[in-house]
């Protein structure tokens, strides 16, 4: 049964375009180019803001000219790898506080000391709503 709510229309809300919320800034790290494609569109079909980089120099870049509210990176990538993008993020006293989501298929016993670094480990493959949860989850910790 599809029950009717009723609005009353006499009460009109306004917000201004400074109050409302801009979309999240999420840094997508990911060599794989199908795998950044599709968690790129899946994070911007829940409302994302979408940076992209294919590795941690552009990561690291990008990091230090655009705004970013988290970082989402793969563990294993040429030039520069998700850990040592991780211990860069720390180390630099204005991106030290974002929150970071390490991926990796790689058992994590493999590098315990390095994947603490990173406030959350997911396993590839990953499913969007688990992605999406932790995120969510993130930024609510964050505010």
């Amino acid at each position: 049964m599809i029950e009717k709510i009723q609005v009353d229309e006499s009460v009109q809300t306004s917000v201004s375009d400074s109050e409302r919320m801009a979309p999240m800034r999420v840094l997508l790290v990911e060599d794989d180019k199908s795998l950044r494609r599709y968690l790129e569109v899946v994070l911007r079909r829940e409302g994302y803001e979408v940076i992209v980089a294919v590795d941690g120099l552009e990561a690291m870049r990008a990091t230090l000219t655009s705004p970013v509210d988290i970082v989402v990176t793969d563990a294993i990538m040429p030039n520069l790898n998700g850990y040592e993008l991780v211990r860069f993020l720390r180390n630099t006293p204005q991106l030290s506080h974002l929150p970071i989501v390490l991926l990796s298929a790689l058992d994590i016993r493999e590098n315990p000391h390095e994947v603490h670094k990173a406030d959350v480990y997911l396993s590839k493959p990953v499913s969007p709503e688990a992605l999406i949860d932790c995120l969510e989850t993130l930024m609510r910790q964050r505010a």
